[in-house]
């Protein structure tokens, strides 16, 4: 079974970059019927995609965090990055990774989630 784990510092002060892990076991990163995703929930609100990082490496952004946001990976170690740069408060939320299936020529959803990490955003 595919899982998906989460790792960082819970705690960053504001303009710092928050840096995030997915550590995946039990399929590859580089497979090609799936991508990885990261999502966040800040406190009281509901979900919000950040990007994702395609099997090959390419990757895609929300419009509204793309300025700031990059995700990489590592494919040695089965990993995949978030790093979220000049953050505020009001990026303090629960940073969670995902996979998505791509079937059929088209991107059919997510089918497994880490179990989520609260990032902190204070001075």
């Amino acid at each position: 079974q595919v899982q998906l784990q989460e790792s960082g510092p819970g705690l960053v002060k504001p303009s710092q970059t928050l840096s995030l892990t997915c550590t995946v076991s039990g399929g590859s990163i580089t497979t090609n019927s799936y991508r990885w995703r990261w999502i966040r929930q800040p406190p009281g609100k509901g979900l919000e995609w950040m990007g994702t990082i395609h099997y090959s490496g390419s990757t895609a952004y929300s419009p509204s965090l793309k300025s700031r946001t990059s995700i990489s990976r590592d494919t040695s170690k089965n990993q995949f990055t978030l790093q979220l740069s000049f953050v505020t408060p009001e990026d303090t939320a629960v940073y969670y990774c995902a996979r998505g299936v791509w079937v059929g020529g088209m991107d059919s959803g997510m089918d497994y989630w880490g179990k989520g990490t609260l990032v902190t955003v204070s001075s």
